[in-house]
């Protein structure tokens, strides 16, 4: 379920949260406002409304229920509709209800529109940006960016009409995703706002609570986030979540990706998270990186996945529970998901760099081949300073034991466990790059686990048989 936040963004609001249920509706417009207390009163919630700020009581509703108080007969057909593009506000009660909360980032972000329309599951939706001092391709970067495959437009002597190939939902979707968007951010292109967005997620998990044995809501915040983008999804027997998505074809490896969900330790009510040149940590309390680095890491690559697939093959998605006390949830997962698994990576390893392949040095994870292959995809991206080390315990021993090539990657998170726990935002962020460009390896990664597989079993066969004699 969707937070009152996530509904008015999406449904075309501008009020600005300063706490859970709490919003500043001050840069709103007095119509909008209007339309939105008309709406909620419709809904039969409480709330507290003194002109500037908003407190909701009630909590939030399916999204299909506010739709259906929004979404009035003729709405967005007729009346007033012209208003001045950049002087203005557009009245929402006056848009289509699928393509008003796009209008609305959109003109925040300086793409003043003159018309829209959300298509009414018909056709394709569409909104005219007026030409002005903004550049057409900040807007083309800016929608890739949030996961649109590719941007059709067409230009008149006006304006630009950009066109949305996309169902009802997955526009309110982009609304969402252009709300965490900065206007500053557009002149640094399509790279940097996927990485600023990658942040802006990042924060947002590290504000679930979810310690050991607790793990329910960031469980829900997972599957939410993940559901679009994957073929199939459970929950199993224990609470871990489940998921698998086939990409261009069954016939490339299986990769399992894993992080864990729980933390330490419950995050401190009311903390706030300090940042600092790149290097983030909490007012009071742990910071939670350890592991919402790696789901972070992990949501990014399924959605970058789903939007332009540069793996052939399948994924396996586990965010397992009861990681911090001792490895519980791995150890209790339903063993067929593993069947047929070739490799894994898990993302829960401090510091910068780290490609564990063995506990210890004594409990392997993984052939050194494989190790090597990740080393080598790192280099091939650019990214400095990854190396095959020993490590400690994590579940990558669970999936290793399984008889998986595994291996745990660092994702910049320090002093664990502690008050003085950080993380550098960039190391994550470059783990996203490292697993990428590993993903986008497919061919050579299958050979090379064939070769492994290969040597295993010439290696058992040795074992078995002894070794062969010949006769002259």
């Amino acid at each position: 379920m969707k937070n009152w936040n996530a509904l008015f963004v999406r449904h075309g609001w501008l009020l600005k949260k300063e706490k859970e249920n709490v919003f500043d509706c001050r840069h709103e417009t007095e119509m909008n406002k209007q339309f939105l207390l008309q709406s909620l009163d419709q809904a039969n919630l409480s709330y507290d409304y003194d002109g500037e700020t908003l407190v909701m009581h009630s909590g939030p509703i399916q999204e299909e229920e506010w739709i259906s108080i929004l979404d009035f007969q003729d709405r967005g057909h007729g009346g007033f509709l012209w208003f001045r593009p950049g002087l203005e506000e557009p009245k929402i009660q006056e848009l289509d209800t699928y393509i008003c909360g796009i209008v609305r980032q959109l003109n925040r972000l300086g793409f003043y529109t003159n018309g829209s329309c959300d298509g009414h599951g018909r056709n394709s939706a569409s909104v005219s940006i007026v030409k002005n001092d903004k550049d057409i391709e900040q807007l083309e970067q800016l929608l890739l960016a949030l996961g649109m495959r590719r941007v059709n437009y067409r230009e008149n002597a006006r304006s630009f009409v950009i066109y949305f190939s996309l169902r009802s939902t997955e526009l309110l979707h982009v609304a969402e995703k252009l709300s965490m968007v900065e206007e500053e951010w557009l002149e640094n292109g399509i790279d940097y706002i996927k990485e600023q967005l990658f942040y802006v997620q990042l924060e947002e998990l590290l504000s679930i609570p979810g310690e050991s044995c607790s793990e329910a809501l960031i469980r829900e915040v997972v599957k939410e986030k993940l559901t679009p983008f994957v073929d199939y999804m459970t929950v199993d027997r224990y609470g871990n979540l489940l998921a698998e998505k086939t990409y261009k074809s069954d016939h490339g490896p299986t990769i399992l990706l894993s992080a864990h969900l729980d933390m330490f330790e419950e995050i401190t009510a009311n903390r706030s998270i300090v940042k600092e040149n790149g290097i983030w940590s909490s007012s009071e309390g742990i910071l939670g990186a350890d592991d919402r680095a790696g789901v972070a890491v992990l949501l990014n690559i399924a959605e970058a996945l789903y939007i332009s697939p540069s793996f052939s093959g399948k994924i396996k998605f586990i965010f397992t529970v009861e990681e911090e006390v001792g490895l519980v949830g791995a150890r209790n997962v339903d063993e067929y998901f593993l069947w047929g698994t070739d490799a894994a990576i898990v993302v829960d390893r401090r510091g910068t760099g780290d490609i564990v392949t063995s506990c210890g040095g004594y409990i392997p994870f993984c052939e050194e081949a494989y190790g090597r292959f990740i080393e080598q995809a790192a280099t091939e991206a650019g990214l400095s300073g990854w190396k095959c080390i020993q490590g400690g315990s994590s579940d990558t021993r669970i999936w290793a034991g399984h008889g998986i090539q595994s291996v745990n990657l660092s994702v910049g998170y320090n002093y664990e466990h502690t008050d003085a726990e950080y993380l550098d935002i960039q190391a994550c962020y470059g783990t996203v790059q490292l697993i990428q460009s590993f993903l986008g390896k497919g061919q050579e990664l299958r050979r090379v686990l064939h070769d492994i597989k290969r040597k295993k079993k010439s290696s058992y066969e040795l074992i078995l048989y002894g070794s062969p004699v010949c006769f002259s």
